[in-house]
């Protein structure tokens, strides 16, 4: 057992005596309790830090754990929901399950307070965790949504689009298309009067035509017409010339035609993982081919 851990371990111990000690006669009627158990979380605290120190993750989240329950008890609201957020921090690198608990938990107390910005930024914490570790797409985007309405409430417009716009590729990755073509436009149509999100424009429609196309060629040219009308920058975008390109491939069943012009468009504008993953879906319906090249 390396130093750090061992002075761990001797700050729980002394930690839990004053927990204890915090609970006789003499301590209550003196009115000692609330500095015993200020010195206790402290205790715990620094045993954390040092549990960090030697990387033993989770014995670090239960010590923030510790004294985030005795400041709950204290009525220290602010102290406990951060001691349950560096909790979840160091149950993140060893159980997830763990984090997740430390972080509802958090969450509900910023929420109780009233502090939805911080709620909203945890909230999209625990989504990052169930769709990147715990695989749980359906939690990923309660939690995403989550946090898209409380930045939204709090007039925090950029980071609200931000998540929206991560339901709405996680949708449309799992055939969802309308409900990814709803919050694109809606993305899209909030953006157009804002100079500094304006620009974003043709992107959300872009995608948003995409999923179209997914759904039948025909949505996709009375979508690409209608966006056009809305706004009008998109018809000279080398975005709107790809999907009409493609448009035209896949009415012609053309599938030599359609691997063309994704090639033409990927080596000026190199195509994420996404798109991608659109594009093959695409090109299924006119070829039993899954490739792209």
């Amino acid at each position: 057992m390396g130093d750090s851990e061992q002075k761990a371990l001797n700050f729980m111990a002394e930690g839990e005596k004053k927990c204890h000690s915090s609970k006789g006669i003499l301590s209550s009627m003196f009115g000692k309790e609330s500095a015993t158990l200020d010195s206790a979380c402290e205790c715990f605290e620094k045993a954390a830090n040092n549990f960090k120190i030697a990387k033993n993750w989770t014995a670090a989240g239960k010590a923030f754990v510790k004294s985030a329950e005795i400041h709950g008890s204290m009525g220290n609201k602010h102290e406990s929901a951060n001691k349950y957020y560096e909790g979840a921090n160091c149950f993140k690198k060893s159980d997830h399950q763990d984090a997740v608990k430390c972080l509802l938990k958090a969450i509900d107390i910023y929420t109780d307070l009233g502090r939805f910005t911080i709620a909203a930024k945890y909230h999209a914490n625990l989504a990052e965790i169930y769709e990147n570790e715990l695989k749980d797409i359906n939690k990923a985007i309660q939690h995403y949504e989550q946090a898209a309405d409380y930045f939204r409430g709090e007039e925090s417009n950029s980071a609200a689009n931000k998540y929206s716009l991560i339901v709405a590729g996680l949708e449309a990755e799992r055939d969802n298309y309308n409900k990814a073509i709803k919050i694109y436009e809606q993305v899209a149509m909030n953006s157009m009067d804002n100079s500094l999100l304006k620009y974003s424009v043709k992107d959300h429609f872009y995608k948003a035509a995409l999923c179209h196309l997914c759904i039948d060629p025909l949505n996709g040219e009375q979508a690409l017409e209608r966006y056009e009308q809305l706004y009008p920058a998109f018809s000279d975008s080398r975005e709107c010339k790809f999907l009409k390109a493609l448009l035209q491939n896949l009415t012609d069943q053309n599938s030599e035609g359609f691997t063309e012009t994704v090639k033409n468009y990927d080596s000026i504008s190199r195509l994420d993982q996404w798109t991608t993953s659109l594009l093959l879906k695409l090109k299924r319906t006119i070829s039993d081919e899954g490739d792209l090249r």
